[in-house]
């Protein structure tokens, strides 16, 4: 995997839609190279989350816990998550 080069554009705003939606801004696309189609993923540590460009093996990884977690594939919960 290539390291990114280091990148500090300072602080970027962006409002929730409110389906909790939001738009993710050119230039961060630019810097992690995002296209259309392309999955982001979100790294959570405290009260930081980080946003990257999704690997094949990011994926993977989920899809293998998935069988795991049977207890959250309800049809409650997909009534409760539906519009998430």
């Amino acid at each position: 995997m290539d390291v990114l080069p280091h990148y500090s554009i300072g602080v970027i705003l962006t409002k929730l839609t409110r389906k909790y939606q939001t738009t993710i801004p050119a230039e961060v696309r630019r810097i992690l190279g995002l296209n259309k189609g392309d999955s982001v993923a979100f790294e959570i540590e405290a009260d930081r989350v980080m946003v990257r460009k999704a690997l094949p093996m990011d994926t993977q990884y989920l899809r293998s816990l998935e069988s795991t977690l049977c207890e959250w594939t309800s049809d409650d919960d997909d009534e409760a998550y539906r519009n998430l």
